[in-house]
């Protein structure tokens, strides 16, 4: 039997009978993901062995973890471009397997690399997908600026797409992942190879789009950037879930302590206060002390303290991000 080959979503269409593909976005369905015991292997390797995943409409939800963990295989999976061996798997409340035509007109897709047509322009990769979404002609040409407008990409739109960056690259991905308007959206590491400035605008597109009532699930190793961007993240490792965290919100049972480091004019006086107030630290270093916090209320607490005792304070802020955090904590084997 021949191996099974992925099928690129984007360039999948419905029949001439059918209802156009933002037509059926449209009236998509206001669930977002659900995933149950998923379990994919390729011969011997287990690339997925139990993976639970819910990522709700207008969030914007994380899937963090090591290399080889299964996130790629996971977000294959979701867009129809593998079959699971095991568990249940609803995008849109339309099954991947069973209805594959209906999961790909609610679903943009955006994957870690961008493959293109080099030989065509900005505009023209942006006509292509919207002709085969079905897109009606008379709305491509408004849509396809609006989209170029929103990437940062206008000035480039008759430009081929060999000349542009892998920052460029990525953003136009973005543009051609939302060019039919879907309601989910997987994003696999969106900001590969974007300077500093585009994360920032890509953080403000993705906030955007979820409050607009998209799924959004976002996987990427800048946890940093993961940290201002998501609400809640699946933590995976060796193909199984181990952690379900909260960013805006009640704390998961996962949650531990967090790093936070106080830097002072004067650091003896900073240590000397924060013994008075029993706050275990850590040595001074250049960057100021590492104190170990559980709260964001107990980090306000001992600032006020701080300040109270004339400790002049210079910088207090958090060590390590939430994700960062957790992501060391329950990986710590790096599978």
């Amino acid at each position: 039997m021949a191996p099974e080959q992925p099928v690129d979503p984007e360039i999948v269409t419905t029949s001439a009978n059918s209802n156009t593909i933002s037509e059926m976005a449209s009236n998509s369905s206001p669930e977002g993901i659900q995933a149950g015991g998923v379990r994919r292997t390729f011969g011997d390797v287990v690339a997925v062995d139990s993976i639970d995943l819910e990522a709700p409409p207008g969030q914007v939800t994380a899937l963090i973890g090591p290399n080889g963990s299964g996130k790629t295989t996971l977000l294959l999976i979701l867009a129809g471009l593998l079959r699971p061996d095991a568990g249940q798997v609803s995008v849109a409340g339309f099954d991947p397997v069973k209805d594959p035509r209906a999961v790909r007109s609610r679903l943009g897709w955006m994957p870690d690399v961008f493959g293109t047509w080099e030989s065509l322009t900005c505009r023209e990769v942006l006509s292509t997908m919207a002709d085969a979404y079905r897109l009606p002609r008379a709305g491509q040409r408004a849509r396809i600026e609006e989209l170029l407008a929103l990437v940062h990409l206008s000035e480039f739109a008759d430009r081929h797409t060999q000349v542009l960056s892998r920052g460029q690259k990525q953003r136009l991905g973005l543009a051609r992942a939302l060019v039919h308007d879907p309601s989910v959206l997987l994003l696999d590491e969106p900001a590969s190879g974007l300077d500093p400035r585009s994360r920032i605008e890509l953080r403000g597109i993705v906030r955007n789009l979820a409050a607009e009532g998209r799924t959004v699930l976002v996987s990427s190793h800048v946890l940093a950037e993961l940290d201002e961007m998501v609400d809640r993240a699946v933590v995976v490792a060796r193909g199984r879930t181990v952690s379900v965290e909260t960013l805006n919100g009640p704390q998961t049972p996962t949650h531990r302590a967090r790093p936070w480091r106080v830097r002072a004019l004067d650091a003896a006086v900073l240590l000397q206060a924060l013994d008075r107030q029993g706050v275990s630290h850590g040595p001074p270093e250049r960057e100021g002390v590492q104190v170990e916090l559980n709260t964001e209320q107990e980090a306000v607490a001992l600032l006020a303290a701080l300040v109270r005792d004339d400790v002049p304070v210079v910088s207090f802020q958090p060590s390590a991000g939430v994700l960062e955090q957790a992501y060391l904590a329950l990986t710590e084997d790096r599978r």
